[in-house]
């Protein structure tokens, strides 16, 4: 589940606030086990993801780096890749 959280600082265009909310919430659901909680447990769950969301949104925002900013679609290349070359060795 946690492998489809993806880095979000020092992109261009930056993360959006939704970007943000969907890596909260697969975070969220890895920390409980649950991929839909139940009703007792879903304003539990939406409260984490609205914490964890805003904790995100100031971290990503505070960062600084020295590097320009990354390409969203050279990223997406290389990991695929990387992935097409590891699943190659396996076969």
């Amino acid at each position: 589940m946690c492998r489809n959280i993806k880095t979000l600082f020092n992109f261009e265009p930056p993360a959006s606030d939704q970007e943000v909310r969907d890596a909260s919430l697969q975070f969220v659901r890895k920390l409980s086990g649950f991929n839909s909680p139940s009703k007792a447990n879903q304003a539990a769950f939406d409260r984490a993801v609205d914490e964890i969301a805003a904790s995100a949104r100031m971290l990503i925002d505070s960062l600084v780096t020295v590097t320009g900013p990354r390409d969203r679609d050279v990223e997406a290349a290389k990991a695929k890749a990387r992935s097409a070359e590891r699943f190659a060795q396996v076969r």
